[in-house]
């Protein structure tokens, strides 16, 4: 066993660089695989742009499209059928990877995660890029790894920098990406993440910018800075977009609470489209992703009055579009939801308070910062992504501001995180996602850095109550490494290298939290 782990513990410190070049290598390939995804998705929703501009009553062109329909039905059945992990967001399945609860067959995955998507948001489902992409960049990860016979810590890296690699592509957002990684997928701070992940998002951003250009994904009217006595009104705007992150979490667990009473594949990805067709006969605009809908919010090209009908429609459709377990992720439907709660707040605030509605723009951006923030529970991913997105820095502190107060009030309200409250359910529902067994055997490193003021800070090794089999293999305090046993004393700001099983990476993570990267009161 000493000679197994110290193994381990020699290749992973000794392949830092190594993983580094082995990131962007893996970077630029998600890179890659993520634009053309996003190309074939611009083709799909453009083409469908056209025939619905087309159709007058029932003619030939309202024929074309409910063949197309009928068409994606059937390819949703088979990818859903055939690779039920390829359903939904995507990022559930790859956190659950990562903490050794999920095995995803990466070779099957990948086809059925990029057809699925274009079908379902190409044909006019509302939902977003960022999912697929993010779950496809970790396979590209995951591949990497397996065909070059990694340890399994490596391989989880390089998933980990997949992930980043994919979300950085499909949005232009670098930054988005490291962060994205360290925030959401292991909610604590690594060196070696943010090294690998960065060189993975930066390659992916590279491949992508030469395909798109260099210009943000958002093309927005020129942005005016709110004057900081009119900062009140994002404390109001942060508290009611926390509210409705919380509404939309809840209505997406209240209707995949409906779609687990539906037992046939096919009669599931078939329901979303019973809102679909009417709606590209009375409102094609809430059809898809709606990226194109929060620069035109943004220029002002609604009024209030169909902004907030928008809102509803968009908000249901979303829900009940994505709760169905098509290919297809949350992202850019809760960014649209966002900036139209952005519109409805600037245009309604500027009536009643009697002021410009030159802000209208600016608090656009505010509602996709804040509802991102109180959706996914991660503000500072958010505030990060919508200024690469819509390439204005020079609001940092009204979109951290929101992004503060919708998380607070969201946490208040005791709303769960979406990502979470998706990888509890997807793990309580192991034989519908028809989950490949994880290999239960298999050994895998953790690293853990203990807090100053933790309960672990000045404990003993002997006091942590790890689970059964788990070892402290190594600690580091100030540079220098300190073998250890049940007796050795535990400081503040020690990093501790731990080995486990990787079924109980859950467990021991979850111990981790309460005992090293928890400040006591």
């Amino acid at each position: 066993m000493n000679t197994r782990v110290d193994t381990i513990i020699k290749t992973v410190e000794s392949n830092k660089y190594r993983m580094i070049v082995e990131g962007a290598l893996v970077g630029a390939a998600a890179g890659l695989l993520v634009s053309l995804f996003r190309l074939s998705l611009q083709k799909a929703e453009s083409l469908r742009g056209s025939v619905l501009s087309n159709i007058h009553g029932f003619d030939r062109w309202m024929l074309i499209y409910i063949l197309a329909v009928l068409a994606s039905v059937a390819v949703l059945y088979v990818c859903c059928k055939k690779v039920p992990l390829c359903g939904g967001s995507g990022i559930p399945q790859v956190k659950g990877e990562l903490i050794g609860k999920v095995e995803q067959p990466w070779v099957r995955l990948i086809p059925a995660k990029f057809i699925g998507g274009v079908c379902a948001i190409g044909t006019g489902m509302s939902l977003g890029r960022e999912g697929p992409s993010i779950q496809m960049g970790s396979m590209v990860g995951k591949g990497y790894a397996r065909l070059r016979g990694k340890v399994l810590n490596e391989e989880k890296m390089l998933m980990t920098c997949g992930a980043g690699a994919g979300l950085a592509g499909a949005f232009c957002a670098p930054l988005a990406g490291v962060v994205f990684a360290l925030e959401e997928l292991h909610k604590n701070f690594s060196t070696e993440i943010l090294l690998a992940t960065m060189a993975a998002s930066v390659a992916s951003d590279f491949v992508s910018s030469s395909l798109f250009g260099l210009e943000p994904v958002f093309h927005l009217p020129e942005i005016t800075p709110l004057p900081l006595s009119r900062y009140w009104l994002i404390i109001i705007m942060g508290v009611l977009l926390g509210v409705v992150g919380v509404l939309f979490n809840l209505c997406i667990d209240r209707t995949q609470n409906f779609y687990a009473w539906v037992s046939h594949t096919s009669l599931k990805v078939a329901l979303p489209y019973l809102m679909v067709l009417p709606l590209a006969a009375v409102c094609p605009v809430a059809l898809g992703s709606g990226h194109g809908l929060v620069g035109q919010v943004a220029s002002e090209e609604y009024m209030l009055s169909f902004l907030a009908v928008l809102f509803v429609i968009k908000f249901f459709f979303s829900v009940f579009c994505f709760s169905s377990g098509v290919p297809g992720g949350t992202f850019l439907p809760m960014l649209v939801l966002g900036a139209l709660s952005g519109g409805i707040f600037a245009m309604a605030s500027g009536e009643m308070l009697g002021y410009e509605e030159m802000y209208v723009a600016t608090f656009v951006v505010l509602g996709m910062t804040g509802i991102f923030s109180s959706i996914a529970r991660a503000p500072i991913t958010g505030t990060i992504l919508i200024t690469e997105m819509t390439g204005d820095f020079t609001n940092f502190l009204p979109l951290a501001l929101v992004a503060l107060i919708a998380y607070v009030t969201a946490d208040v309200l005791k709303g769960e995180p979406l990502y979470d409250q998706l990888l509890e359910r997807m793990i309580g529902e192991k034989k519908s996602y028809g989950m490949a067994t994880v290999h239960k055997a298999k050994k895998v490193l953790l690293h853990c850095e203990v807090y100053i003021g933790s309960i672990m800070d000045g404990q003993t090794i002997d006091k942590m109550g790890l689970p059964k089999g788990c070892l402290i293999v190594a600690v580091e305090r100030r540079g220098q490494e300190i073998v250890p046993g049940g007796n050795t004393v535990i400081a503040g700001g020690d990093n501790l290298t731990l080995l486990c099983r990787q079924s109980d990476i859950h467990q021991v993570e979850e111990r981790l939290d309460d005992i090293c990267r928890t400040i006591m009161n």
